[in-house]
């Protein structure tokens, strides 16, 4: 690898033009380092400074693409062999003027001032910005991934490669991921993101919701089971469960029994809401009686509005 790169100021590399201090685009940077080489582009419409560059791009136009401009090439494969074979004999070609060739003078010159290349390749990575939400998550690729929660509404750098998603702030690195696919919407989360408080509800589970119900009873059992099983993700269901179950605090346990017995009669599906509702309401104390009184032809004849059988010729 060479030490120094001298590219034109093309915009994927070179984000703002100076002679002193150019500033190089962060991918392009960051490949430049991972090799051990600088990038120092040359100045603007200034051809000399990389004069071997600017003359081989005329000659092997006029040496490659001239000599197979009437061929045809139906893959990528055939048409790279191709350039590979008419450049390998390009660079043995002799020089006119000199001894020797363009191979020869890369080995006997060049070659021992070339760098090693390093154990692993560069993995291309693409940057972005994100804002650090309140839940303590960004949003990258329609995928969210936890960074500690110090940062909520900072905003961030975003460092993403195929297989990595990587977190900086003020160039230090926060967090780091591996990059999620599939159904949009995924959360990565890292426990140590977490503040306190939420870290205590990582260790709750469907089991430990329904032991809890046990406690209260059986139609309290069921119901926290229909919530859970309503959820495609069962830690969804988890935040209900947590405040039916606590609703016994605020109004006893027999009282939130009640009401999961008479929302069950409702629906098989009940959900927080309705139990809440029944009990603000107190439909869980209203019990259902029925009228003593049997219906005889006696009392109803107390109502002006019944005919007995003499209307409808039954004396007859």
């Amino acid at each position: 690898m060479t030490r120094i790169l001298v590219p034109d100021n093309l915009k994927t590399g070179v984000d703002k033009v100076s002679w002193y201090t150019p500033t190089i685009n962060k991918t392009y940077h960051e490949m430049a380092e991972h090799y051990g080489t600088a990038v120092i582009p040359a100045r603007v419409r200034k051809p000399k400074d990389k004069p071997n560059a600017e003359g081989a791009v005329g000659i092997i136009s006029t040496w490659i693409i001239a000599a197979l401009r009437n061929q045809k090439f139906f893959s990528l494969r055939e048409l790279n062999a191709a350039i590979y074979e008419k450049l390998s004999e390009f660079n043995s070609k002799p020089f006119q003027k000199k001894p020797g060739s363009r191979l020869s003078v890369f080995l006997e010159e060049e070659k021992s001032a070339l760098m090693p290349l390093p154990a692993t390749p560069y993995e291309l990575a693409f940057w972005k910005k994100a804002t650090v939400q309140f839940n303590y998550h960004i949003a990258v690729e329609k995928m969210n991934y936890s960074v500690p929660y110090e940062y909520i509404k900072h905003v961030v750098d975003v460092r993403i490669t195929k297989n990595v998603v990587e977190v900086f702030f003020n160039n230090h690195r926060i967090a780091s991921h591996v990059r999620l696919y599939g159904r949009v919407g995924q959360y990565s989360t890292i426990v140590e993101h977490m503040p306190e408080d939420h870290k205590n509800y990582t260790t709750w589970n469907a089991e430990r919701f329904i032991s809890w119900a046990e406690g209260i009873g059986p139609n309290t059992v069921i119901t926290i089971r229909a919530i859970l099983s309503a959820h495609k993700i069962e830690q969804q269901g988890y935040k209900s469960c947590m405040a039916l179950l606590k609703l016994a605090d605020k109004y006893s346990v027999i009282r939130v029994e009640a009401a999961c017995k008479k929302a069950l009669s409702y629906t098989p599906r009940p959900s927080y809401k309705s139990i809440q509702t029944i009990l603000k309401t107190g439909q869980d104390k209203v019990i259902a009686q029925k009228d003593p009184t049997p219906t005889t032809n006696e009392n109803t004849l107390n109502f002006g509005f019944t005919r007995g059988s003499g209307y409808y010729g039954g004396n007859q």
